[in-house]
């Protein structure tokens, strides 16, 4: 059952799952490399909402016609998805990394357009996005002549890392499948929102009042969209 489920995948969606691997790497590439020559405050939210922006144009533009309430809540989410990052508005579009978080965030989107339209097994289609996206990160380890080891002490915590990242992509995907790319793409895409929280509650860290706001626009946008 599983060679014929992989078959069935080889056949009509190995090409959207390795492209959404590429695209998903790339974006990944580029935004480690943004947060290391700019500032996080400005790379971050700048991935993240082309990250949303991408998919929701593809998905109008393909025919997905989300409910008027749904519609209100998606712009709403990106606003809070700059507050929440912290962004500060004077300099949102100039700076080093700028550059690199646009392209993340365009990489970013991609992965969610292509991986969409595999119609194979959640598991088998992550599975050669996966394969398809270590390769890439190989390459560029090798042509780059980078380290793949994993500093002292990190192992664990770069496993971690990778297991909750499939888990992030795999529901992602499941959810997908059962909405529309518009509205999944979208709340996905407020993950700056959990960090803020988790460095709230766990690390004790104080909130701006723009976060604070952020938040709750998150909450009044989140709301709206699962109506659609």
């Amino acid at each position: 059952v599983l060679f014929a489920a992989g078959g069935d995948l080889i056949r009509g969606d190995i090409g959207w799952a390795a492209g959404a691997g590429v695209a998903g790497s790339a974006g990944l590439v580029l935004l480690y490399r943004g947060l290391g020559i700019g500032t996080m405050s400005v790379v971050a939210p700048l991935s993240a909402v082309l990250a949303a922006v991408v998919p929701v144009v593809w998905g109008l533009a393909t025919g997905e016609r989300p409910t008027a309430p749904a519609l209100v809540g998606v712009p709403l989410a990106l606003v809070a998805i700059v507050l929440v990052s912290g962004a500060r508005m004077g300099s949102f579009g100039r700076g080093p990394g700028v550059a690199e978080g646009i392209g993340a965030g365009v990489g970013f989107g991609f992965f969610f357009i292509l991986i969409a339209n595999s119609e194979s097994a959640e598991l088998w289609t992550l599975t050669f996005a996966r394969i398809a996206s270590i390769s890439v990160i190989v390459a560029i380890a090798l042509l780059s002549k980078a380290s793949l080891k994993p500093g002292r002490g990190t192992g664990w915590y770069v496993l971690g890392a990778g297991v909750l990242d499939m888990a992030a992509n795999l529901l992602f995907l499941m959810a997908e499948r059962r909405g529309l790319l518009t509205l999944v793409s979208v709340i996905t895409a407020l993950y700056p929102a959990s960090t803020v929280l988790l460095a709230r509650f766990v690390l004790h860290e104080r909130l701006a009042q723009s976060q604070i706001i952020g938040l709750l626009l998150a909450a009044v946008g989140v709301g709206l969209i699962s109506l659609g």
